[in-house]
């Protein structure tokens, strides 16, 4: 490969992140459907038809920042249980805040074209956190005492904490940053959240 073509693949690159970085600015409080090819091109700072060298259309777009995004969530969750602790769900809640708050454009984004996005966005994003849950199911069995759950089980288990979690974002998201005391409301009601399920995962007698 050559030095020539090496650098163009990397303005490419760099051309298709400015199309995702510049949507996402757009999007801060508006939905996907009511942007325009035009409007996210002038943001990356590129003529229109230059959108179509990275994506094939508005909903390409948007499938891809729901893999970005989705990306952030799995390092989250990777992160949470990697880092050193005791308390698996402090450690837990303490890392989705600080992603939440490190990545709100991404979680804003999630949450909203969820349910009110174009069909190919939403089937994006429930596909993604079916995979994302799968994923956290392989986990959980490998936890003490539910190493002889059955698959069923451990994904009902692995989709009450995905559940819980999206609500725990949605709820920081909705939170007034100068008010220091709603935030902490808000963990606090996380903590015991995860702890009722968790109380109940503990609880549950797996059957075949």
């Amino acid at each position: 490969m050559t030095v020539e073509s090496v650098s163009r693949q990397e303005r490419k690159q760099r051309t298709r992140q400015a199309l995702l970085d510049g949507s996402l600015r757009l999007l801060a409080d508006r939905s996907l459907a009511s942007l325009s090819l035009r409007e996210v091109a002038r943001e990356a700072g590129i003529v229109p038809t230059a959108f179509y060298r990275h994506f094939e259309s508005m909903d390409d777009l948007g499938v891809a920042l729901v893999e970005e995004a989705m990306r952030t969530l799995r390092r989250m969750i990777r992160d949470a249980r990697r880092r050193p602790s005791t308390d698996a769900i402090e450690s837990s809640v303490q890392t989705l805040v600080e992603q939440v708050r490190a990545n709100e454009s991404h979680f804003r984004f999630l949450t909203r074209e969820r349910y009110g996005g174009t069909p190919d966005v939403r089937r994006a994003i429930a596909t993604e956190l079916r995979l994302f849950a799968s994923e956290l199911a392989t986990d959980l069995g490998r936890f003490p005492g539910m190493a002889q759950w059955s698959a069923d089980d451990l994904r009902m288990g692995a989709d009450l904490m995905v559940a819980a979690m999206l609500s725990i974002v949605l709820a920081l998201l909705e939170v007034d940053r100068n008010h220091a005391e709603d935030e902490l409301e808000v963990i606090d009601s996380a903590r015991r959240q995860l702890r009722i399920i968790a109380l109940g995962m503990s609880q549950w007698r797996s059957t075949p």
